[in-house]
């Protein structure tokens, strides 16, 4: 899947990841896709519940080698 933007937010505890992600989709234009990398487990339902309530689409999310990777949707 491409992405306009890779987010590493690795090492990163709560609310940090979601913080960064805030921070990074705001600089993408609507439909653009912002992939986002973390090691928090309660990313996965942070992030999740954040792209639902602010418009935007959890397109995927996998886990390799521990490391969670969300690609969001821009709303």
């Amino acid at each position: 899947m491409e992405s306009a933007k890779v987010l590493d937010a690795k090492g990163l505890a709560c609310p940090m990841p979601i913080v960064k992600t805030k921070k990074a989709i705001a600089d993408l234009n609507s439909g653009e896709v912002l992939e986002v990398h973390a090691t928090d487990k309660g990313a996965k339902s942070d992030l999740t519940a954040w792209a639902k309530s602010g418009g935007h689409e959890l397109l995927k999310d996998t886990e390799e080698n521990e490391v969670l990777k969300f690609w969001i949707k821009k709303g």
